[in-house]
């Protein structure tokens, strides 16, 4: 056999082919190593995988013409452009050059494929993620009433971010947020590792920032745009971190996967920043609630104390009023009985001892001045005995919830009561000096 030289070989595997393969083939591969030369044609990479290692690949160009057609109706249809990571169904055309070696040409992709492809896998990670336990596992954290320290995940340079900052910063009630930046790639093939690699910075941060939460932000996009925030690694973190993770990501139609994990969802950067504000509104509100409340039940309380201290007063006035009258009748009877028990006696004498009659005459009349005597003396002991004689005096009578205060056990500002003939003077006591 003639030997063939390498450029013969070569022309004769690209006639096999040519004349043996059909002219296109729709094939399933993601686009690798994606890039578009000034010219305007994309080169690239059709890869298959199973998991992380790679089965097959093979080279693919996209020539000007039939990239822009493509890669316009590509974008129309799911939001995104052409790029690395995706997974697509695409026709192309085998192309052996003897120079060149083996390359396809695409002809066409399909979107439609790209979006069904994304939703299969979008699927599986949620039910992965539900079997796993790991859905609501951040949401097992519990808010503080006012957040008042946030660590923010977010572009700097992000119109969202901006907003946010501004929003919370300038709210009209003038509440104070602390805020610490940690940027993040927010799309591409790098935006998981950079959003993970910020949640660790964040986890090291901890102890000397005690942030009451995570807030992850990013404006609306296109949804291929958001596929980083659909990833299994990115809510695995979100759901195992150690504080509440908030997220506001794109517009209100996108729901990604980080939301699902995170403690609490809500659509917009701005949304968010309301939220936060939020909770120091309720907070004021609650509070000034609870003042009003207490300062009912301290009217209504400090009312029924002073009804019920009158209420004693009375008592006790109708008390030693009682004692008082009581005391003279006995005294008054005692009186009777004396005075009786005399003119009986100077009777007796009178019948008995008529010479004596001077003599007893003498001796009754001093003892009725002394009988007077005595009984004007407890007289004026009964009078000195009455309240209303002891307050003309000048003197006070002084108690603690009703008990005078040489019977009660008094304590450092407690309330005292005194009276005097005109006056009801309530003080506090500061100082209890033994003697």
């Amino acid at each position: 056999m003639t030997p063939k030289s390498i450029l013969e070989l070569n022309q004769l595997i690209q006639a096999t082919l040519e004349s043996e393969l059909d002219p296109v083939y729709w094939v399933v591969g993601e686009i690798s190593d994606f890039r578009q030369a000034p010219q305007g044609h994309a080169y690239f990479e059709l890869v298959e995988k199973q998991g992380n290692q790679v089965l097959a690949k093979i080279k693919a160009n996209l020539w000007q013409f039939t990239y822009r057609t493509v890669a316009a109706r590509f974008e129309s249809i799911t939001g995104s452009g052409i790029k690395n990571g995706m997974k697509v169904l695409a026709q192309v055309a085998v192309n052996f050059h003897p120079l060149y070696g083996l390359s396809v040409n695409v002809k066409d992709i399909d979107p439609s494929f790209s979006l069904g492809e994304r939703a299969r896998i979008r699927q599986e990670t949620i039910d992965r993620l539900t079997v796993e336990g790991l859905i609501r596992l951040n949401a097992r954290h519990e808010l503080p009433p006012v957040i008042q320290k946030i660590a923010i995940i977010s572009s700097p340079t992000a119109a969202g971010y901006g907003d946010f900052i501004n929003q919370i910063e300038s709210n009209p009630d003038n509440y104070q947020i602390y805020h610490k930046l940690y940027p993040s790639m927010m799309q591409g093939n790098e935006a998981v590792i950079s959003l993970i690699n910020s949640l660790k910075s964040i986890f090291a941060d901890l102890d000397q920032l005690k942030p009451d939460a995570v807030v992850i932000i990013r404006g609306g996009g296109a949804q291929l745009d958001l596929d980083c925030f659909d990833d299994y690694r990115l809510a695995v973190a979100i759901a195992r971190f150690p504080i509440p993770v908030l997220t506001g990501i794109g517009h209100e139609r996108d729901q990604s996967i980080a939301d699902l994990t995170a403690h609490t969802q809500l659509k917009t950067p701005t949304a968010v920043a309301e939220f936060l504000l939020a909770s120091f509104r309720e907070f004021e509100e609650n509070l000034n609630l609870a003042l009003t409340r207490l300062d009912r039940s301290t009217r209504f309380q400090l009312k029924n104390t002073e009804a019920k201290l009158n209420q004693l007063s009375h008592q006790v006035k109708a008390t030693g009023d009682s004692r008082i009258k009581l005391e003279s009748e006995k005294l008054k009877s005692k009186a009777e009985r004396l005075i009786s028990s005399s003119r009986n006696k100077i009777r007796i004498a009178e019948n008995n001892l008529v010479s004596l009659e001077k003599s007893i005459l003498k001796g009754m009349l001093q003892f009725v001045r002394t009988q007077e005597q005595e009984l004007q003396s407890k007289s004026i002991t009964l009078n000195q005995l009455d309240p209303k004689s002891i307050f003309k005096r000048g003197y006070t009578r002084s108690e603690v919830e009703g008990v005078p205060v040489d019977l009660a056990k008094l304590k450092v500002g407690e309330k005292l009561l005194t009276y005097s003939q005109k006056q009801k003077i309530e003080s506090t006591i500061t100082k209890i000096e033994s003697k």
